[in-house]
């Protein structure tokens, strides 16, 4: 804790050795020192007259909050000349009324015209409002602000320089946000050719040279360029196919093509690149990002710290493989190839992959041990994960078996006809099944998910991004490479994709224009993180999976114990593991009551009550915290209800519509139950944990799906489908169909054919 004008705040640590810039987007948070540049186009207002005080506001909260944080802030800002613009003009048309009112006896000031203001003499009316309003602006956060006014001869003097720098570290020192800005009242016009002349030396000749010379000079960990651009693209921003640069490189320049400078300012985006590349030569870390989108201006400056992908970061470290957006558009192009495929080849494609898990058993199991051995060095991951970590000859055996029953079931599936109509004469519609696109897939600890949804993405046509936890690097690793090997017979390695950056999923869930469907394998926690990151992009899947069973008063002796022994006690960390047991309340006090409990205990299975059942007991066990609860542990909460109407509206209320039973020999009973539970899975005297692809016959899933949209339960090849409709006509036109036309509409339903041929 350090306090600094009586008021307490939490610091982080902070330490680096400056000559180095960030390699990567994650390092950011460690800087200490951190320049933000605020461009002209951030400070001002649309109308270029005056400050977006809401934008600066944002800004000074963030900077504060940082600051706070023990890291040493400065601000490099524009806004002098448009605060002095604003103040000249207020004065000038004050002064005009005043004369015109003298000299024509009215106050009409229709025609009264504005002279054109130097931008001098504006400066130098604006300075100290702008100085004013970022102190008062800072005194909300007990920050004490300095104003310090500079301009290019400052940085040619060696002994202004070293005062310069001296005052700065001073300032940094008693824990002052310094705020630069050009000297723009007295700054001698730009000398031509005169910059970027060694690594020493850099003209300052608006504020963003002034920036990187400053952030240099100071040994600076990050400099933070706020422009109203996202950042850099490889074409000029608003262009057909202009693409943002996620991460810029020396030497790359080349392959940019500039367009014009921000709508007020000195510097254009040539002129931040140069800045930029400059500040990185010297050691510090640039990124460049928007500081005027509404949606992302409040945080812009905090998520560029915290490592987010956040505009343009410009890095000496180039990485040996292909950025997730080049792996996204290659598993695209992969993709639309896997799906020109004959089903047969795609299918051989699939029995190709169940061959070499076999085949390659040796290597897998190897790989996989590594995993296990780190994983249980670091004592990261609890008993539950580790189950899911390992894999074993038995389940790599059982993954052959179901990858050959989606190549066997696969066979008609992308670009089957589903509906034929006859529109008119010779004007016939059909509704075919074609491929999402591209499927983004994150899994955690489950490295056996990685040729399941491979299998299941190359059946149906997807190209696929894989997002594997870092846990099972070793596995996924080998497991991704015979995937691609199978997929290399029919030349299509590189529809599916392994992530293996440093990109973080937040990240990875904002590419929108990229990825068509999102579908997250793992904890409750990891599905609600993502559906929450997700920008755009639809996610399939369940937050939760609160699974019920009932047991009636008609219910079986002999099915009982099994179907709940096996629905909470066969792997209690699945999804579709019972949570809540509920009991009629006709059957407390009885044997069969007696045995469920029994064998709970005997199972090792800590029961918590519902409030219901509490209240029949003397001593109860411990009353359960909430009632939608996801144990994912040997533990289950058992409540009490009065009828098969009453569990069903107890599911409805505290269920999460993943998976719920009925136990009873009372078929009508069971009817009631299995037509009136609006879940994705219902089922009658079964297990919960026959809610799965495999077991459904579906070879595998890709998840389970409680959504009301497309594709809900265990979802197999058919979930990863949409459709299209192609009309075939001849000359056709709506003209003809009007009240006077020569045709008329048909609509008649057409027979399907039995297999499509395409």
């Amino acid at each position: 804790i350090r306090c600094w004008s009586n008021i307490p705040f939490i610091t982080v640590p902070l330490s680096r050795a400056h000559g180095k810039s960030f390699a990567h987007r994650s390092e950011l948070k460690h800087a200490k020192r951190i320049v933000v540049k605020l461009g002209s186009a951030v400070v001002t207002r649309g109308d270029e007259c005056g400050l977006a005080l809401g934008r600066l506001a944002s800004i000074v909260e963030q900077v504060s909050m940082l600051q706070n944080q023990g890291r040493e802030m400065m601000i490099v800002t524009s806004g002098a000349v448009a605060f002095g613009k604003q103040r000249l003009r207020h004065e000038i048309l004050l002064s005009q009324s005043v004369r015109q009112a003298l000299h024509s006896g009215q106050s009409q000031l229709k025609d009264m015209a504005i002279p054109v203001l130097e931008a001098r003499a504006c400066a130098a009316a604006g300075q100290s409002g702008l100085m004013a309003l970022y102190e008062a602006m800072f005194t909300q956060y007990s920050i004490c602000a300095a104003q310090i006014l500079v301009t290019n001869l400052d940085f040619h003097d060696e002994q202004k320089r070293r005062n310069l720098n001296g005052t700065l570290h001073e300032l940094l020192r008693m824990n002052i946000v310094p705020i630069i800005n050009t000297n723009d009242a007295v700054v001698p016009p730009p000398e031509p050719n005169s910059d970027l002349q060694g690594v020493n030396v850099i003209s300052v000749k608006d504020n963003d040279s002034l920036a990187a010379r400053l952030a240099v000079e100071m040994k600076t960990d990050l400099l933070i360029v706020l422009s109203d651009v996202e950042g850099l693209f490889d074409s000029p921003p608003g262009s057909d196919d202009a693409k943002l640069i996620d991460i810029f490189y020396p030497g790359d320049q080349q392959s940019v093509t500039f367009g014009t400078k921000s709508r007020v300012g000195m510097g254009g985006m040539e002129a931040k690149v140069k800045a930029a590349l400059w500040a990185l030569q010297g050691g510090t870390s640039v990124v460049i990002a928007n500081g005027t989108h509404p949606k992302i201006s409040g945080h812009v400056i905090t998520d560029i710290v915290e490592g987010k992908k956040v505009g343009t970061f410009f890095s000496e470290v180039k990485p040996a493989g292909p950025t997730v957006e080049q792996q996204a558009e290659m598993a695209r192009a992969g993709g639309r190839t896997l799906a020109a495929l004959q089903p047969e080849q795609r299918a051989e494609i699939i029995y190709r992959l169940a061959d070499l898990l076999t085949d390659q058993r040796e290597e897998i199991l190897l790989a996989n041990k590594k995993d296990l051995e780190e994983a249980e060095n670091k004592g990261r991951l609890a008993l539950p994960l580790l189950k899911r970590l390992s894999l074993s000859t038995s389940k790599l055996n059982s993954l052959a078996i179901g990858l050959r029953q989606i190549a066997a079931s696969s066979q008609d599936s992308v670009g089957r006809v589903i509906r034929r109509t006859r529109i008119a004469k010779d004007l016939d519609l059909e509704q075919v099944t074609v491929p999402i696109g591209v499927l983004l897939v994150i899994f955690e600890s489950r490295p056996d998910c990685l040729p399941q949804v491979s299998a299941l993405a190359i059946a149906s046509g997807n190209g696929l991004l894989l997002k594997g936890g870092k846990e099972a690097a070793h596995s996924n690793q080998i497991l991704h490479h015979l995937t691609q090997e199978a997929l290399s017979i029919h030349g299509v390695r590189d529809a599916v994709q392994l992530v293996n950056t440093r990109e973080e999923v937040e990240d990875l869930c904002r590419l929108d224009k990229l990825i068509d469907l999102i579908i997250p394998r793992g904890s409750s926690q990891l599905v609600r993180n993502i559906q929450k990151a997700a920008k755009g992009i639809p996610v399939m899947g369940h937050s939760e999976g609160i699974c019920h069973v009932y047991v009636d008063t008609d219910a079986s002796v002999e099915k009982v114990t099994r179907i709940i022994r096996d629905s909470k006690c066969e792997y209690p960390a699945a999804c579709n593991a019972l949570e809540t047991l509920l009991i009629h309340r006709d059957l407390l006090r009885t044997p069969l009551f007696d045995q469920i409990i029994d064998m709970l205990r005997v199972e090792q299975v800590k029961i918590h009550a519902g409030p219901k059942f509490a209240s029949y007991l003397t001593f109860s066990p411990s009353e359960v915290k909430s009632l939608r609860t996801e144990y994912g542990d040997l533990e289950c909460c058992i409540e009490v209800v009065d009828s098969v109407q009453e569990a069903v509206e107890h599911i409805h209320k505290y269920g999460s519509s993943h998976t719920d039973v009925i136990i009873t020999e009372n078929e009508k009973t069971a009817e009631f139950f299995l037509q009136h539970v609006d879940s994705a899975c219902v089922f009658w005297n079964a297990s919960t944990r026959f809610s799965d692809g495999y077991r459904f016959g579906l070879g595998a899933e890709v998840g389970i799906s409680t959504s009301r949209i497309h594709a809900r339960g265990p979802v197999g090849i058919e979930g990863l489908l949409t459709t299209k409709w192609l009309l075939r006509g001849d000359n056709h036109v709506v003209s003809d169909f009007s009240e006077h036309g020569s045709m008329k509409y048909l609509h008649e339903s057409l027979p399907l054919p039995q297999r499509n041929a395409n």
